[in-house]
């Protein structure tokens, strides 16, 4: 469940542009404030199984945008090659200029 959590925060963080304010509300309730489906009804004046079908039907559109767009992907092979890197440095008195390149190269061809 926190891997989904995780997940879900950082989809809603690259892509709450194109949600709704409705859908931007009750995500950032459910999801960051940690509000029950039952608390974000009652602060909205609907149904609990409202709430719950908005956030799953935002889920998925979530989901369908970082299909297309692969943005949160593309973050963590960053994150992933910058700490890559920072592991190699500290681990070496010196680096040859050849290897720094092929980390740059590499970076570079994420996109």
């Amino acid at each position: 469940m926190l891997e989904k959590t995780t997940r879900m925060n950082y989809l809603f963080d690259f892509y709450q542009k194109l949600l709704t304010p409705k859908q931007k509300s009750y995500m950032e309730l459910y999801y960051l404030e940690d509000y029950s489906l039952g608390e974000i009804a009652e602060e909205f004046d609907v149904s609990r199984q409202a709430v719950y079908d908005n956030i799953r039907r935002t889920e998925s559109m979530l989901e369908e945008y970082e299909e297309k767009l692969d943005l949160y992907h593309k973050f963590k092979q960053r994150n992933e090659l910058i700490h890559e890197l920072k592991e190699t440095i500290e681990s070496r008195d010196a680096m040859d200029k050849s290897e720094l390149l092929r980390f740059i190269q590499r970076y570079e061809n994420l996109d």
